[in-house]
């Protein structure tokens, strides 16, 4: 057997910092290039020359693509699908560090000189030595090389299950790499009779707080859905300015009753999801002028456990009701005091039904040719896009103003948990066991709360939930799709280990070495053979 090329904790160092050194931001070349440049280097692998159809490439979209590679056991079907994502969130905190924030060591050894920089947490571990910093080192490009290590060491001992590694794209905003991976997915189950027993991410195990040291692993991911809104009012002169309504005023009463409301907080298993709260409200009127700005929007963030887009919909409209009710009640005695007509009651519709307004007015090919014409607009983002639809739309249906028009913008992570299923519960002892031997403080977390990509396989939603979803994000099937029926064929438990971290997506962003190097690759090596292995 030929010498390993990522097994031992120095092999496996010198891959990770080769990864982080591939430039791989979000929507970048580098992420473009990221796949390809993986592919090169997987395919010097001697079973993948002689199993080249193993190692493939497809697309996703902007010229990205997602990366798969199979170990396949001629004599096994049970399968083990490995996920990780090399796409990274910016740069730019890291200042005049910006330019090595991609070389570990290099980093690591100048954040020396930068200490007033970091926190206390993030000083003491860059003098303990034991951390490496550096953009992607945890989020997650460590992940990507412990599973590529596996791979090999089961080509090399023939291990009795399969393999699948699958890395992806744009993880970090619309999810869109692993989206477009769920039909590979399924197809290569049909194509190979792969049966799939676990689906396993190796996101790394994020601290609860800055002195926290404890060794999390998760057997499910939160989900989160962001409900939307299009304020639309009246536009006047600022000298007559009962003349109107603005969108901002609209906007306040909805704002207030939105954030932080506990409404939509959830519990499950003894974990909670964290409040709602606003990712952006804004007019959308472009220069200064003496005219009212007449339309506004708002993204709210909504953590989900339990509930499908059709309760978060119907609780969004509960809330917006709620605030309009207050906001009609407020204007309207505002215009007895002012002694005024005014221009009547704000209403709530969600986008569904005002498109269906449109369409019958004008017709089909008139809203499709405002679809068309979002979807054109590349220097919009998938949300902008949405709002863009709707803004159109009620551009055209003034009549219905003043009103608030709920919507859903992507991305949507529906919530998955395994924490029941017999084989996880079997994989939490074993990893408790190993820990214990090993001296590691491991505790159980039922849903991972910083998002990932296990969200789109082992869909269970038994009502059609999405359908809410599908009805009221108005870029929906062209611009943003989530392959439901594709997802629900994955059916098998979801579980992530990864190594230990801390501060993802900041400058202090850090990684353990010895969890990352020495003990994690072991502990998901005897997981995959405790469990399956036989």
């Amino acid at each position: 057997m030929s010498k390993l090329l990522w097994n031992s904790p120095k092999d496996l160092e010198s891959l990770l910092y080769e990864l982080v050194g591939w430039e791989s931001e979000t929507f970048s070349e580098g992420e473009k290039r990221f796949s390809i440049k993986l592919h090169e280097k997987m395919s010097h692998l001697p079973y993948f020359m002689e199993h080249p159809d193993y190692l493939t490439l497809d697309p996703v979209d902007k010229g990205r693509s997602f990366l798969t590679a199979l170990y396949k056991n001629e004599h096994a079907s049970d399968t083990v699908v490995l996920i990780s994502h090399f796409d990274t969130v910016e740069t730019e905190e890291y200042g005049q560090l910006q330019p090595i924030c991609r070389k570990p060591l290099q980093l690591t050894e100048a954040l020396k000189q930068h200490k007033n920089r970091l926190s206390k947490n993030a000083v003491k571990d860059l003098e303990s030595g034991e951390y490496v910093f550096g953009r992607g080192t945890m989020d997650m490009k460590i992940g990507l090389a412990i599973h590529m290590g596996l791979i090999e060491k089961a080509i090399a001992e023939e291990w009795p299950i399969n393999l699948l590694l699958v890395t992806v794209p744009d993880e970090e905003v619309n999810s869109s790499g692993m989206r477009a991976a769920v039909k590979k997915l399924v197809n290569l189950s049909e194509e190979h009779g792969l049966v799939y027993q676990l689906f396993l991410n190796s996101e790394s195990s994020f601290s609860q707080n800055p002195e926290d040291e404890n060794y999390y692993i998760y057997t499910g991911t939160i989900g989160k859905i962001m409900p939307s809104a299009l304020f639309y009012g009246k536009e006047t002169h600022v000298g007559e300015p009962l003349k109107g309504m603005t969108a901002n005023y609209i906007a306040a009463y909805f704002n207030q009753q939105m954030e932080w409301n506990p409404l939509f907080q959830e519990e499950h298993l003894g974990e909670k999801t964290p409040l709602p709260v606003s990712l952006q409200q804004k007019d959308l009127k472009l220069t200064y002028s003496t005219q009212t700005p007449a339309r506004a929007q708002a993204l709210y963030n909504v953590f989900m456990m339990q509930r499908s887009a059709k309760d978060i919909m119907n609780r969004f409209e509960q809330v917006a009701k709620d605030a309009v009710s207050r906001c009609n009640e407020n204007y309207r005695a505002l215009c007895k005091q002012e002694n005024i007509k005014g221009i009547g009651d704000v209403r709530v519709l969600r986008f569904e039904q005002l498109e269906s307004y449109a369409r019958d007015k004008f017709g089909d090919a008139f809203v499709y040719a405002i679809h068309s014409k979002a979807l054109q607009m590349d220097e919009l983002d998938e949300r902008d896009q949405s709002f863009f639809v709707a803004d159109q739309l009620m551009h055209n249906c003034q009549e219905l103003a003043p009103a608030v028009i709920l919507l859903f913008t992507p991305p949507y992570y529906p919530a998955v948990n395994s924490s029941d299923d017999p084989l996880i519960q079997k994989a939490v002892q074993l990893l408790s066991d190993l820990t214990q031997q090993m001296n590691i403080p491991l505790k159980p977390v039922n849903y991972f709360n910083g998002i990932c990509d296990l969200s789109y396989v082992n869909y269970s939603d038994k009502n059609d939930g999405w359908t809410s979803y599908e009805k009221n994000t108005p870029i929906w099937g062209d611009g943003y799709f989530i392959p439901f029926e594709d997802m629900k064929k994955l059916r098998a438990p979801v579980l992530n280990v990864g190594a230990f971290g801390k501060d993802a997506h900041q400058l202090s962003e850090r990684l353990h070495k010895e969890s990352a190097f020495v003990r994690t690759p072991v502990l998901v090596e005897k997981l995959i053979l405790g469990l399956l292995g036989r």
